[in-house]
């Protein structure tokens, strides 16, 4: 087995899968009562390819408290492992049910850039009733978001960073800090800001977001999809005929 094959099996391993909206509840309310630092990250097509090629950032990946199947790309890849993928749990739609759950609470914006920041801060606001007591573009050094967290104590930390940033900075925030969760929310300010917008439900029902997402920005995004959606593909044959996963090593059920 080739090192990349290894880094998948550990990431599948590591995933949960939720069967039914039952449990999709039950994590829900699981997750808005952390005892310690807590990092929920997401696991798409996109970060499978980046995790075959950085053995840092499937580290930072599965080091999280609560890994999730995110997206399309991963169904295929489980089914072709003869698996269940469960519910597609992806951060677009759980986050902003996570910030409803955390109404009237401490919350830090660390991610994207202004205005698309301030505007998601007026959203999650008026929506759903945070109250942001850390605001912070998603350039900045590690230090600088270790002292925000420290200086501020939120309850909840949203990183809009994209990956593999918010995953190795997620990882550094546990070190030391009280019950708060971490969620690692890719794009999830830029659509709250307005700068990106959601593909419409029957598209979104079909697995195709991401078409939506390429055509509004074809150039940032052409090798995420265009390039990277093929390799993920031909990966996944790779790891069928490997058998990826082994009796010792399936995805676990909450």
């Amino acid at each position: 087995m080739s090192e990349w094959q290894s880094r998948w099996k550990t990431v599948i391993g590591k995933l949960q899968v939720v069967s039914d909206p039952a449990q999709a509840q039950h994590l829900l309310e699981a997750l808005c009562r952390p005892e310690a630092p807590t990092v929920l990250g997401f696991v798409n097509a996109h970060g499978m390819n980046l995790v075959a090629g950085n053995a840092d950032y499937c580290k930072a990946l599965c080091s999280a408290d609560v890994l999730l199947r995110d997206g399309a790309g991963m169904a295929i890849l489980y089914r072709r492992l003869g698996l269940d993928p469960g519910l597609n749990m992806n951060g677009t739609d759980l986050i902003p049910k996570l910030m409803a759950a955390f109404k009237g609470r401490r919350v830090a914006f660390w991610g994207t850039r202004e205005p698309f920041l301030g505007q998601a801060v007026q959203c999650c606001e008026a929506r759903f009733g945070l109250v942001p007591v850390s605001v912070h573009d998603g350039f900045a050094d590690v230090a600088t978001y270790l002292e925000l967290a420290r200086a501020t104590q939120p309850e909840l930390i949203v990183l809009g960073m994209g990956m593999p940033k918010q995953e190795a900075l997620a990882q550094r925030l546990v070190a030391g800090g009280g019950p708060c969760l971490i969620v690692c929310g890719g794009a999830i300010l830029d659509f709250l800001g307005g700068k990106v917008s959601r593909a419409p439900a029957w598209l979104r029902r079909l697995g195709g977001e991401w078409i939506f997402r390429l055509v509004k920005e074809p150039k940032r995004l052409f090798m995420r999809y265009v390039v990277g959606n093929p390799a993920f593909l031909i990966r996944t044959l790779f790891c069928t005929k490997a058998k990826t996963l082994d009796a010792r090593n399936t995805p676990r059920r909450i």
